[in-house]
């Protein structure tokens, strides 16, 4: 199940690097009437401990089980962030409970081996997860900004192809950085995610 930690450097960057390619496939802006069920996912470390980013080694850990988790659970990913307490992932999938129970299991793998190497047993990891529904191509789009405008938002770097735990850097790659800025600036974020982005609804453990 950690066969990561067994690794080296290289190893990682190239499994983690093929992990990506079987994700986005932003190769140009999608219609929204070609994309069905998607939702933007919202999970949380308990009282926003700084679980997930207690080590750096702790976050490339985190967003290889992550992706290997939206490759098996869901149909599509199409943007993903992960923070030190919490992540965001978008996704199309045709079975939500199907992908919310496989966020469940990494959440419940994660929670065991993170307290047996912090010597912290009984602690609660995940305490929030949410599911929102994108009902409008404009939805879709604030949200692609949102999720990769979070590290930024949060004071982690100052732009958002810095931060190495997300999804920005492909897509701007994919779609070139002329169509990702009409893009930010046509469906821009406002107060998107506002008094939700750390308090998503109770869904998970």
């Amino acid at each position: 199940m950690y066969e990561m930690r067994k690794m080296t450097q290289t190893d990682r960057k190239e499994m983690y690097e093929y992990r990506k390619t079987k994700l986005l496939p932003w190769h140009s802006p999608p219609h929204f009437e070609d994309i069905r069920n998607t939702y933007l996912i919202t999970a949380s470390n308990f009282n926003h401990a700084q679980i997930i980013g207690n080590t750096f080694d702790r976050l490339t850990y985190f967003q290889n089980e992550l992706l290997d988790a939206l490759t098996k659970y869901t149909k599509t990913t199409l943007a993903w962030c992960v923070l030190y307490n919490h992540y965001h992932v978008l996704i199309v999938t045709d079975d939500l409970k199907y992908s919310l129970y496989g966020l469940g299991q990494l959440h419940g793998r994660t929670s065991r081996y993170w307290n047996l190497e912090d010597k912290t047993p009984g602690r609660k990891c995940w305490y929030r997860c949410c599911d929102r529904l994108i009902r409008t191509e404009r939805h879709l789009y604030a949200t692609v900004n949102y999720v990769h405008y979070n590290p930024v938002k949060h004071g982690c770097v100052d732009k958002i192809d810095q931060w190495e735990f997300s999804s920005a850097k492909d897509f701007l790659s994919q779609v070139g950085r002329i169509k990702a800025t009409e893009i930010w600036e046509q469906y821009p974020i406002l107060d998107y995610g506002k008094n939700w982005d750390d308090e998503p609804d109770s869904l998970d453990e």
